[in-house]
């Protein structure tokens, strides 16, 4: 265990840093363009988000579940696995080269895919956005591509610290583009072509710094990469197999997207649209990245490591073990969150009404914050034993709910049975539920794989965690209301919705600790032990 405290806390140290840097960069960006009722922004987060889909594909998709096991096994050859790494490298270099050409060729129907309800004009300006923010497939990938393979290689620290540096750049670079140009340029007739390229290639160069910095932590692999274009005899075929399923997977996760950002593309410019939903999913994404994803990949390295020795037992004792320990984290996060929903989402907006708007959708994604959790550990244990195949299955099934839940969303707003200003809050509501419908089969099925996960134990200890988070949460918004409340200092600018924010989670940090140490629950001190460690001198 002392090997993951470490490991964590490394990620999660070098997690908080980015998500920091990350709100800053968001903070700057939306006082350059707007949110709430932004035509423009509306049409940059179209444009930016496009290779971001693809990343999501190539990390979430086929490294994570895939390359790492993997790459774990192929350690174990007389080389080292060098052979296999330097073949992967040059197979997956190829792909990001054809990948990104092919998205550059194709941006206009790209664009109009996502935003077939913006106006021509918009439509425009996002297509312009598109062709300078596209380059960044490549780097993304590459980025996603050195970085799974330092964390299976288990080093685990310059992964989680790169994008540090991308923030930084993007800071610097749209407060130039403040200074030449001015803010709040929410409008698509203000914009030229020189507006275009300072915005779009800032964002872009910030993904190429990270990508390139990370390369210079490659000598800790311990593997001397050169280019390898025989692809044959290396287990290649066995992983095209596994990353079919998980492609597919991925795939019916971005379509469902796809039909979320049109349906929900036609409030841009009357409510929250896009914009709004990219930015509470950005603050729904802060607990979920420090916590799940620091203390979860160490954890799914070492799951892999198990499952491909055959040690079924063990498994299960991780499986028990990491959800247990990430409920402790997230369920506190989740009560915090909510509670400091209108103040953190004044982060990301220009007036304290529009941070009202937007923490309504804030608060549906955290409907999902806990089984999303849950989701992670069981979902790579599945990857763990070469299983992309249920996966998909599930998710599938998710992805159909997404939908489903979206285009009722649309027909209500339709329908006249909810505004339009409420048609984010409801998809992100939707999308919820499907993942809480999702984590319920996924944890059936691996319950009939591998039987023993003892779900009774950690179900039990997350009601507990929950008890406990129900007087917290009420605090944290009590705390709220005494401090002026959706009319208060809180929400007076951005700056004072941070520090808002960061007291009224502290208050529920506070009750939510004091009331597991009345129930005595028994994680409190492996989450003591873990905090310790990220204490100045603490190893």
């Amino acid at each position: 265990m002392s090997g993951i405290g470490r490991a964590s806390v490394l990620i999660g140290a070098g997690t908080i840093a980015s998500r920091l840097t990350g709100l800053i960069r968001t903070i700057v960006l939306v006082a350059a363009i707007g949110s709430v009722s932004s035509r423009a922004a509306d049409a940059f987060t179209i444009a930016n988000q496009l290779p971001n889909n693809i990343y999501a594909i190539i990390s979430t998709g086929i490294l994570t579940a895939v390359i790492v096991p993997q790459i774990v096994k192929a350690s174990a050859d007389p080389d080292g696995g060098r052979a296999f790494i330097s073949k992967l490298f040059t197979l997956g270099t190829v792909i990001l080269l054809i990948t990104t050409a092919i998205a550059m060729v194709a941006a206009p129907w790209l664009v109009q895919l996502y935003g077939s309800r913006f106006t021509p004009e918009q439509l425009a300006l996002s297509i312009a956005f598109a062709y300078w923010c596209l380059p960044q497939l490549f780097f993304y990938g590459l980025y996603a591509l050195v970085g799974e393979t330092l964390n299976a290689r288990r080093v685990f620290g310059p992964y989680t610290w790169a994008p540090i540096v991308n923030n930084v750049v993007s800071i610097v670079g749209f407060g130039v583009f403040i200074a030449l140009f001015g803010s709040d340029l929410t409008r698509v007739d203000q914009w030229d072509a020189t507006m275009i390229a300072v915005l779009g290639g800032t964002a872009t160069l910030g993904i190429v710094v990270q990508a390139v910095l990370l390369l210079f932590f490659w000598k800790r692999t311990g593997v001397r990469l050169r280019p390898d274009f025989r692809w044959r005899g290396v287990g290649l075929r066995h992983i095209g197999r596994l990353a079919g399923w998980t492609f597919l997977m991925v795939v019916a996760g971005q379509l469902a997207g796809l039909v979320q950002a049109n349906i929900v593309a036609g409030a841009s410019g009357d409510g929250a649209s896009v914009t709004v939903m990219a930015n509470a999913w950005l603050i729904f994404m802060l607990p979920y990245s420090i916590i799940v994803l620091s203390i979860g990949t160490p954890y799914f390295t070492q799951l892999s490591e198990h499952a491909h020795a055959g040690r079924d037992d063990e498994v299960r004792g991780d499986v028990g073990r990491s959800i247990r320990t990430l409920g402790l984290f997230i369920v506190v996060a989740t009560a915090a969150v909510a509670a400091a929903a209108v103040p953190a989402s004044r982060i990301f907006t220009n007036s304290a009404e529009d941070a009202v708007t937007a923490a309504s959708v804030l608060l549906c994604f955290l409907v999902g914050l806990i089984p999303l959790a849950v989701l992670f550990v069981i979902q790579r244990t599945f990857y763990a034993y070469d299983d992309t195949r249920t996966p998909f299955f599930f998710t599938l099934l998710q992805c159909a709910l997404v939908v489903g839940t979206a285009l009722a969303a649309g027909a209500a707003v339709q329908g006249g049975v909810i505004a339009l200003g409420q048609l984010a809050a409801a998809v992100a509501l939707g999308q919820s539920f499907a993942s809480l419908v999702q984590v319920i089969i996924a944890t059936w099925l691996l319950q009939r794989r591998l039987g023993g996960l003892q779900i009774g134990s950690w179900t039990l200890a997350l009601g507990r965690f929950a008890l406990a988070a129900i007087p917290a949460g009420l605090a944290g918004w009590l705390t709220f209301l005494l401090l002026g409340g959706s009319s208060g200092w809180t929400v007076a600018d951005k700056w004072l919705g941070a520090l808002g924010a960061a007291i009224i989670g502290g208050v529920v940090l506070v009750v939510y600790v004091a009331f597991l140490a009345l129930l005595r629950a028994p994680e409190l001190s492996t989450a003591t032990g873990l905090v310790r460690r990220f204490l100045p001198g603490k190893r």
